[in-house]
């Protein structure tokens, strides 16, 4: 079997091989949790975790405690945006046990209704962070920080009113790299 292609990795330093090891176990991680044919829930990342990992992420994903149960409940968000992707890891890099993967990812609603609500049909695109600390080899914790909100409003899954705060603006908020200010 060849090797898994992971998407580009736009800013990273030089890697010991252990901790170019680390990076891709939490990219492998990160791949299956967000393919729409590997993540069948917990199990299909357990054989990557400590015996003993931990989650923490409970603005995003109350009550997942371990990276299974992340995995676990993101499989219920890709079941409504099913081509749900990382199309880049903006930063990659990994130092004593520790790796960072800040990443962009995109999808659209056109999967499954999501807490009730009809596919959309809308497209996002959004930035989160992974870190993780790795211990003999395993995942042994996962923090997660995501943009949660931009990808609700892109969808159609949280109300905004129009402001001209870029922050509460729909227009800003569907399109944020093209919404910075240009110098």
């Amino acid at each position: 079997m060849a090797p898994r292609e992971y998407p580009p990795s736009v800013m990273t330093t030089n890697q010991t091989s252990e901790e170019e090891a680390n990076i891709n176990l939490c990219k492998e991680y990160m791949a299956i949790s967000y393919s729409p044919t590997e993540n069948t829930g917990g199990q299909s990342v357990q054989h990557l975790c400590h015996p003993d990992a931990w989650f923490w992420g409970p603005a995003t994903f109350p009550g997942a405690e371990t990276p299974m149960d992340y995995a676990q409940s993101h499989s219920v968000v890709m079941a409504s945006v099913v081509d749900l992707h990382i199309i880049r890891f903006d930063q990659a890099w990994a130092k004593d046990g520790h790796v960072l993967l800040r990443y962009t990812a995109e999808g659209s609603h056109c999967g499954k209704p999501y807490k009730g609500i009809e596919k959309t049909g809308r497209h996002a695109r959004w930035a989160a962070a992974a870190i993780f600390e790795v211990k003999d080899g395993k995942i042994l914790s996962f923090t997660k920080d995501w943009d949660q909100k931009t990808m609700q409003i892109q969808l159609g899954w949280a109300p905004v009113n129009e402001s001209d705060d870029p922050r509460w603006n729909a227009e800003a908020l569907a399109k944020p790299e093209e919404s910075r200010r240009k110098e």
